[in-house]
């Protein structure tokens, strides 16, 4: 299941500090653009004697190649939900069992699949995890007590902002308001008042359908739905108001692009619509801190799961063509992405898991390790690999502030609180740790380099965010919980290596001309 603190491995409980939340983030309608089917037969010829399922096709050629596709998935008892022509993916619900076996016969399909083992049911407003604390005023004026000019109230406790210099970058930028990011996620509340200010309602979305839907607020999280998404957004871009935090770049525009279903899982047809949306919609950047459900890995060899790597890659290729910066978190479970073999037991994790090894080369943990997408491992306030962080020699591209164990990585005074503080739901504050959160300091990092070279392109933004990290030698030996035994193995140089990538972000490098 993608709930809250399962996304990308689990972990202990951790101490919550300063009466906050102490919880683990480990993740980790009708868009112009969406060719709704409108003519299909209405009559299809295979009998539907199956529980209703979700699926990808992925068309090859152009209009018309896609206009016959259609006609094939209503005779294979399809319902076409969207079809996105302009990357050649088409949503379909059936309740053929043979539907997949079956389109895949037809002329001009590349590939397709079920995006999910469980069924297509009615969503609810269901739980996906426990509550967070507000922040209380006795709580917040102590907080403010140790700021200084020119800091929110709660910015003293946000150790991760000068870990990557983005203090000192405020004093030269906020970054600009013609910058949007988009977090891809479990929803925005834009309610919140460090939010508000900056959030872009035209540029948001909700896609769990696999269709955009553009009702007002219908990318927040519904109540009992996952604060995830809203702790994203305020790492990114929380305004700096003189209210609770600032994000990295608290200049720039915050997009809500909601994907989760309110059980927590990020199916393919969602992210593919997230992608699509945030291409055609103005967004330079997008964080992804989660992985899509319901395969941890997905494999090249299995003919559904490769229909699915293959609609998600086809969606964020297009969105870096349309001129947009994809970044994802490479997840929680300790897993050096660069092996021969990893051992897979939570997949899929929407019916029943089952151990697998798995060759990260062809099975992919995705969209973080999809070609083009910046994949970011978690550092803790010591500046160390986050003990919970995957990496790997050639996969990881940078690394950025994620928190950790404050046991592990304790940061320096006033800050008390090894984990990552930010905004949650109802106007709140909460610590969250995990790779989710090193992604959007990267996002924001990156905000920062387009708001200081508006015209540069994707390749060329990527590649300042990598030139100027701060390089991170290997951290070996690696024992991280300081029993004598070594938790993970660092390979390459100081230049690139499979814990810290190009190196740790940084925001200061970004905001200078030069």
């Amino acid at each position: 299941m993608a709930h809250l603190g399962s996304r990308r491995g689990r972990a202990l409980a951790l101490p919550a500090g300063l009466a906050l939340t102490a919880s683990l983030g480990f993740l980790p309608s009708g868009a112009a653009s969406a060719a709704e089917l409108s003519d299909a037969p209405a009559a299809a010829t295979a009998v539907a004697t199956g529980e209703k399922l979700s699926y990808v096709v992925n068309v090859e050629g152009g209009r018309k190649t896609a206009a016959s596709v259609k006609k094939a998935i209503a005779a294979a008892g399809g319902e076409v939900v969207v079809a996105y022509d302009q990357i050649g993916v088409v949503v379909v619900h059936s309740q053929n069992p043979a539907f997949a076996q079956q389109i895949r016969t037809a002329r001009g399909v590349v590939s397709a699949g079920a995006t999910r083992t469980a069924p297509l049911s009615v969503q609810g407003d269901d739980s996906v995890g426990g509550g967070s604390q507000e922040l209380t005023a006795a709580e917040a004026t102590a907080a403010a007590a140790s700021a200084t000019d020119g800091q929110d109230p709660l910015e003293p406790l946000q150790w991760d902002l000068p870990a990557i210099k983005a203090d000192k970058a405020h004093e030269k930028t906020l970054g600009s308001s013609r910058v949007t990011v988009g977090v891809i996620d479990t929803g925005v509340d834009d309610t919140h008042p460090d939010l508000a200010p900056n959030f872009d309602a035209k540029a948001s979305a909700n896609c769990v359908s696999g269709k955009p839907d553009t009702t007002a607020g219908s990318w927040r999280p519904k109540p009992g739905e996952s604060d995830h998404g809203t702790h994203v957004a305020g790492t990114v871009g929380a305004a700096k108001n003189g209210v609770g935090v600032t994000g990295v770049a608290p200049g720039v525009k915050i997009a809500g692009i909601k994907v989760s279903t309110p059980d927590g899982y990020f199916y393919t047809e969602a992210v593919v619509c997230g992608f699509v949306w945030a291409a055609e919609h103005g967004v330079d950047i997008t964080n992804n801190s989660y992985y899509t459900d319901p395969w941890m890995f997905a494999c090249k060899t299995d003919e559904d799961q490769k229909a699915l790597i293959e609609a998600v890659t086809r969606a964020t290729r297009y969105a870096e063509k349309k001129g947009t910066v994809n970044v994802a978190a490479a997840g929680n479970s300790k897993f050096d992405l660069a092996s021969d073999a990893i051992l897979d037991n939570s997949s899929p994790n929407d019916t029943t898991p089952g151990d697998r090894i798995i060759d990260p080369s062809e099975c992919y943990d995705y969209p973080a390790q999809l070609p083009g997408v910046v994949t970011v491992s978690a550092t803790g306030a010591k500046g160390l690999k986050a003990s919970y962080s995957n990496y790997g020699l050639g996969v990881v591209d940078v690394a950025a502030p994620g928190g950790d164990r404050t046991a592990y990585q304790a940061p320096e005074a006033p800050a008390t609180n090894g984990l990552i503080l930010s905004t949650t739901v109802n106007g709140g504050y909460t610590y969250k740790g995990g790779t989710s959160m090193a992604s959007p300091h990267a996002a924001g990092v990156l905000a920062l380099l387009k708001s200081t070279h508006p015209k540069a392109s994707p390749a060329a933004l990527k590649a300042l965010l990598y030139a100027q990290a701060d390089e991170h030698a290997c951290t070996n030996p690696y024992d991280i919980e300081g029993d004598g035994k070594i938790d993970a193995v660092c390979e390459g140089g100081k230049q690139k290596n499979g814990f810290y990538g190009a190196g740790l972000v940084d925001a200061l490098d970004a905001v200078r001309k030069r």
